[in-house]
């Protein structure tokens, strides 16, 4: 069994400790096969600690982590916070100026952002797939990063699902188009007559929007099953459950 973890990273977050890590080098087996940080999986749960401990050594901090729900909600970790509490609390995003915490997102095709003002001494991360993204989580941590001090953020979207491999429905353009005509751009037409999302793009506009350096890694997870878990792979696939991704970041 490799055991070796795969850590991507992203010269834009040169001055912060930061990973996207694959599905390698974990312990875990059979649909789950690698590194599976999902507690809320069917995986075994003694395999997901071992795999999220194996996170923690690698990033040499303990790991802040909250409960996803698509939703545009930000935690902000501070001082007096328990870690061990927080990953119960129902968010999307997290945000700190500590510096004994590594915060990370879980993803399966989802973005993982991960974001940083290293000279104000502020890291963040959110998960934001189209539901999260479309509610605002991205600005919402943005926003919770200021009001920590950050001026000059930077940040990265990790591996996720790319336009070619994410065919929607027309009633899901219609939300986007409903919420702005200009989101068409981010929406082509796909080999079945239905339309096909660009949501690396539509992150990285929201950033931007934001005023936020942002980029993509560009690793799509859908098309790379040997380096990451994919929601909607293992659904084309028929099976049961599927892993989760981990991204994390500190100062």
């Amino acid at each position: 069994m490799q055991t070796t973890l795969e850590i991507l990273t992203h010269p834009l977050l040169y001055d912060v400790r930061h990973g996207f890590f694959t599905r390698k080098g974990g312990a875990s087996s059979g649909l789950f096969a690698g590194l599976n940080c999902g507690r809320r999986s069917s995986d075994q749960s003694e395999m997901v600690l071992v795999n999220r401990a194996r996170v923690a050594g690698a990033m040499g901090l303990p790991l802040a982590t909250v409960k996803q729900i698509h939703s545009a909600d930000v935690v902000t970790l501070m001082d007096d916070h328990d870690v061990d509490v927080v990953k119960d609390i129902k968010a999307d995003g997290l945000v700190t100026a500590r510096r004994d915490v590594a915060l990370a997102v879980l993803t399966a095709d989802c973005q993982p952002v991960l974001l940083a003002d290293a000279a104000a001494g502020v890291v963040g991360a959110c998960h934001a797939g189209w539901r999260g993204a479309i509610a605002g989580v991205i600005e919402a941590t943005v926003a919770a990063m200021r009001d920590l001090g950050a001026t000059d953020i930077r940040a990265v979207i990790g591996p996720t699902i790319s336009q070619r491999a994410y065919e929607v429905s027309p009633e899901l353009m219609d939300e986007f188009l409903a919420d702005d005509t200009a989101n068409d751009r981010f929406f082509s037409g796909g080999p079945n007559g239905r339309p096909m999302f660009d949501l690396p793009a539509f992150g990285l506009s929201r950033l931007r929007a934001a005023g936020v350096q942002a980029e993509w890694s560009r690793h799509c997870t859908y098309s790379d099953p040997d380096r990451f878990f994919s929601y909607r792979r293992s659904t084309h696939e028929g099976q049961a459950d599927y892993g989760r991704l981990i991204s994390a970041i500190s100062l």
